[in-house]
């Protein structure tokens, strides 16, 4: 099977969707099929194309038995709305073009960002072949939560073309239960919504003990370690993390990543002359494993708002292979998960004094936070990235054996 996937992110870039995307895309190779990735040259999140790469027209490599072909596009650092849209409108033109005379059975089309699915649809039509749509963030619902846009003719237009997108799909791949049920709700047949939820490569990441290269570079020894390891966003609410760690003399914070926000925040560091918190630049994917294990609570935090109760960040899923509790700053779906295994505690977002008790309670109670070590271990099992890509596989697959019919 010729299996076409088109993805504005992709290894090198380290972010959640190449993260997914590559490890799917590897063990679909395995399974004997030819997986062509069309995406863009690596820059995000910093708007800049990584050394070794041009921003050329096409390119052509093979990675892991994975044919990527690398598309131009307009290049702006992730900040500035109307920048940012012109980047991926630019990429579902290119990765149109490139596509349209690339052999395929079926073709996937993963969003956000959402115009990389508007790219997935037209070459449905032009190619006649069925398509998929992956649904890793309920688009445009999610820059409306973070303040990026108000509500508008704008906001109405991209409505409309998310339900047109839902409809054509072939099939629709979600990656938590709560996004099937809105978009059911919305009168798509549940039948064609099938949940495949993120996971963790237990390759790559698993428990270790911390490096004590890091350890000193950092000045972390006696210290208790929380980390937050991610997109510094406008979803992520890093200020309120900062806020409840400052006065803190025990605890040192690492804030690993990048964003549209990273600058503030260290900004922010620097004028209030905070002391124990520390940022470190995006590592690659190999490297990750080493950070998150100087960690002795990983923070997952995303800011108050009820359309974070559908998401799952992926954060929790590498951050349980490693055995690392969880504090946890995301209401619904993601409490729900960590409280079942016991992989964590929750706190209400953005609210200080729950932050605290919960930190207290994770330190304070060694048997609590031996539990949640176990039960971080019971979850990274059950959500294997391997086990994940193979349930994928099986509705594409099913995909293209009901189009022959």
């Amino acid at each position: 099977m010729k299996i076409l996937f088109l993805s504005d992110n992709f290894p090198p870039e380290v972010n959640a969707p190449a993260t997914r995307t590559m490890e799917h895309c590897k063990e679909w190779v395995k399974a004997g099929h030819e997986v062509t990735v069309v995406t863009c040259h690596p820059n995000y999140p910093i708007g800049k194309v990584y050394d070794g790469y041009k921003n050329s027209w096409k390119t052509k490599e093979v990675i892991d038995g994975i044919t990527v072909i690398r598309v131009w596009t307009y290049i702006t650092s992730n900040k500035g709305f109307a920048k940012r849209i012109l980047d991926y409108i630019s990429f579902s033109i290119t990765s149109f073009f490139a596509s349209l005379f690339i052999k395929c059975d079926v073709i996937v089309a993963t969003s956000p960002q959402f115009f990389t699915a508007l790219s997935g649809r037209t070459l449905h039509f032009f190619k006649r072949k069925p398509w998929i749509m992956e649904v890793r963030d309920l688009w445009p619902d999610s820059i409306k939560s973070v303040g990026a846009m108000k509500d508008g003719w704008v906001i109405r237009y991209f409505s409309k073309e998310e339900m047109w997108c839902y409809r054509s799909a072939k099939n629709i791949v979600v990656v938590t239960d709560t996004f099937k049920r809105v978009i059911s709700g919305r009168g798509i047949p549940e039948e064609k919504i099938h949940v495949i939820k993120n996971g963790s490569d237990v390759s790559l990441f698993y428990p270790r003990e911390k490096s004590p290269e890091l350890v000193k570079k950092y000045g972390l020894e006696g210290k208790r370690v929380l980390g937050y390891v991610g997109t510094i966003g406008m979803a992520h609410k890093i200020d309120f993390l900062i806020d409840c760690v400052k006065d803190l003399p025990d605890y040192k914070l690492m804030i690993l990543g990048e964003g549209a926000e990273k600058e503030h925040m260290q900004q922010k560091v620097k004028e209030e002359g905070i002391e124990n918190v520390f940022f470190v630049n995006s590592v690659p994917k190999e490297q990750v494993g080493d950070y998150i294990a100087l960690q002795d609570v990983a923070l997952v935090n995303l800011r108050r708002d009820p359309l974070f109760k559908t998401v799952l960040p992926s954060k929790i899923f590498e951050t349980a292979a490693m055995h690392i509790p969880i504090l946890l700053g995301v209401d619904g779906e993601a409490r729900e998960l960590v409280e079942h295994y016991n992989a964590g505690l929750f706190y209400e977002p953005e609210d200080k004094k729950d932050f605290l008790e919960k930190l207290n309670i994770l330190f304070g109670d060694t048997a609590i936070y031996e539990a949640c070590k176990k039960g971080c271990d019971r979850l990274a099992k059950d959500f294997d990235r391997k086990k994940l890509a193979m349930s994928m596989l099986k509705v594409i697959e099913n995909t293209v054996n009901k189009e022959k019919k």
